[in-house]
């Protein structure tokens, strides 16, 4: 049991504490909440959440935490896209009733 914790199962290579030290802190891990995020920064942590699980270099449970994370994050820019999308259909509708052309 002890070497399968010292490699990656899949791989069969060993995993370097450095490795995931070199990346800077996502907002899950300093305890910024979801719904505090911008677009922005939902979506560049939500790509690197798909990196690290992608890369097969951390254990199955915090895959799956990450995976929770990136659920929520998807959600959180879904619906700030969507009221972007309201807000655009607001001023077009109020700009149509005033009679203004678009320039």
């Amino acid at each position: 049991m002890a070497a399968m914790r010292a490699t990656d199962g899949a791989h069969g290579s060993e995993r370097t504490p450095r490795a995931r030290a070199a990346a800077p802190p996502s907002a899950s891990e300093t305890g910024e909440s979801v719904s505090a995020l911008t677009y922005e920064v939902a979506i560049a942590e939500l790509e690197a959440i798909i990196a690290r699980i992608e890369s097969g270099e951390i254990p199955l449970e915090e895959s799956l935490q990450q995976y929770r994370r990136g659920a929520a994050l998807v959600r959180r820019c879904r619906d700030v896209l969507d009221a972007a999308k309201t807000e655009v259909e607001r001023i077009s509708a109020s700009d149509l009733a005033k009679g203004d052309s678009p320039r």
